[in-house]
């Protein structure tokens, strides 16, 4: 979901100073790279990009597994293993935020992410809420008589940015329900397996299994998606790797940075933080949000050192380096530090933002995250590329 950085945002984060660099720096290799170089990064981007998205429909594709067991037979054992499927698919999923805001397929005009990773979820636009039995898609049969891959995706954001009817979150929230605890009592969402059972503790019960069977098919297809453009000869891939390489390094740039800086620092972070209010958080239903946290600046760190899994080459990290010696070691020495601040806030998230010996930590990865993401616009500098750091309006 596209949303634009709240102002006050800036006013309220105290930032770390940014060391000036340029390519006439002492240290600088005034040698240009080759375009055989550039080339080599761009390639090794394309080829962790399509093996990212290929983990996370793998895991989506589990995921469906457990869920249509789960459906199949609804017990409180198949139920724990959907939301352990769950949880499991969000570790490559969460990296592939990574390549959002790269002028990618992921969130071009009529690209998935609305449909696969939208938050915050209005929960009773789906299902039940406490002090209404009866709200959502699911307990309306008479507006919403089908629940099929048609009529759901035509639902998403259906009336409102937040009336989320399908993907990652809205699957979470099938699975726990609200979490109406305390943050202090450090506990998920605690919905039961048998609002699934017939008979069982919430009506519609069949709708709800439907509902979640449907939303786990969707993933898959939008996730499919993305892995017809990025694999060998797909449509998206075949034209970024025929752009200028400085258009494509550009791209890759403005992903991590945008990402670092104003997404997740500001959108993820800071917004929960100064509302002090866990309805904003990623994952909050399941409380997942740290993990989401720390993969989010994992898949930035994938991109910026060249290397996920078994994919391993030619970096921005090593065009950076080259051309500037110093700014690279810098770059290098703060995305280590952003990983210390975000992997020291404390878990779950919602405790992390409320409780008051925590909320320095909480600050000190905002903080640290945006001086990443500037340092990764002066590594764009020394390239001689325009790089911003800003969400797109």
């Amino acid at each position: 979901m596209k949303k634009t950085l709240i102002g006050y945002y800036f006013l309220s984060v105290m930032v770390l100073g940014a060391v000036s660099c340029s390519s006439d720096d002492d240290n600088s290799n005034p040698t240009d790279q080759s375009v055989a170089e550039k080339s080599a990064v761009i390639e090794n981007y394309a080829n962790l990009v399509f093996k990212n998205y290929q983990d996370a429909y793998d895991g989506a594709k589990a995921m469906q597994t457990a869920i249509n067991t789960f459906v199949a037979t609804p017990t409180q054992v198949n139920f724990d293993a959907a939301k352990a499927a769950w949880k499991t698919a969000r570790e490559t999923y969460g990296q592939t935020e990574a390549f959002r805001f790269a002028s990618g397929p992921i969130d071009d005009n009529d690209g998935p992410e609305g449909v696969l990773n939208a938050w915050p979820l209005d929960e009773n636009y789906v299902d039940y809420v406490s002090g209404n039995a009866n709200s959502g898609i699911i307990n309306d049969p008479t507006t919403h008589p089908t629940i099929n891959k048609a009529a759901l995706e035509v639902l998403n954001e259906d009336g409102g940015e937040k009336n989320i009817s399908v993907g990652y979150h809205a699957i979470e929230f099938l699975l726990w329900g609200q979490d109406n605890s305390l943050p202090s009592a450090k506990e998920a969402g605690q919905r039961p397996f048998t609002d699934f059972v017939d008979g069982g503790t919430a009506s519609n019960q069949s709708r709800r299994r439907d509902y979640l069977a449907v939303c786990a098919d969707l993933l898959l297809d939008h996730l499919q998606l993305l892995l017809d453009e990025w694999k060998v000869n797909g449509t998206y891939r075949s034209t970024f790797l025929a752009l200028e390489a400085d258009v494509a390094l550009k791209n890759m740039l403005t992903g991590i940075s945008t990402l670092a800086k104003s997404e997740l620092a500001g959108e993820r972070v800071f917004v929960a933080y100064d509302n002090q209010n866990q309805e904003d958080e990623h994952s909050c239903f399941s409380d997942n949000t740290h993990r989401d946290l720390r993969l989010n600046l994992a898949g930035v760190a994938n991109v910026f050192r060249g290397s996920y899994t078994t994919i391993n080459g030619s970096s921005l990290e090593d065009l950076i380096t080259k051309k500037n010696a110093t700014l690279g070691a810098e770059i290098t020495a703060q995305l280590a530090a952003a990983e210390s601040a975000v992997n020291a806030t404390a878990t779950p998230f919602d405790f992390a933002i409320s409780d008051a010996a925590e909320r320095p930590k909480v600050i000190a990865a905002v903080n640290a995250l945006r001086a990443l993401g500037d340092k990764f616009v002066e590594g764009g500098n020394v390239l001689g590329i325009t790089v911003s750091s800003d969400l797109p309006e």
